[in-house]
């Protein structure tokens, strides 16, 4: 196995990223515009992304609503909790 390169063409928007010099022997479409290239073993040896600008967009943007909204139901659980520590206080 040879060192991952990643080699993205701006014309086309299409990234392709690979972990082998191997020859392809075969590919898997994993869903759309995303294509996982196979040696003759059936392993991966890389990976193409059709509009690939749109799908780093798409990932980076579901990635931070994830933390976002993660930080939020801390934020919203802390809260919670100083309220029901405060209102034990007060029947105590």
């Amino acid at each position: 196995m040879s060192e991952a390169r990643m080699m993205y063409f701006e014309e086309d928007d299409v990234l392709h990223l690979s972990i082998s010099d191997e020859p392809e022997a075969g590919s898997v479409e994993l869903g759309p515009n995303i294509t996982v290239e196979l040696n003759a073993q059936g392993e991966m040896i890389g990976i193409e992304i059709l509009e690939a600008s749109h799908f780093i967009r798409d990932s980076i943007m579901e990635s931070v609503q994830a933390r976002v909204l993660r930080i939020s139901d801390f934020g919203a659980l802390a809260t919670a909790a100083s309220v029901s520590a405060v209102g034990a206080e007060v029947y105590a």
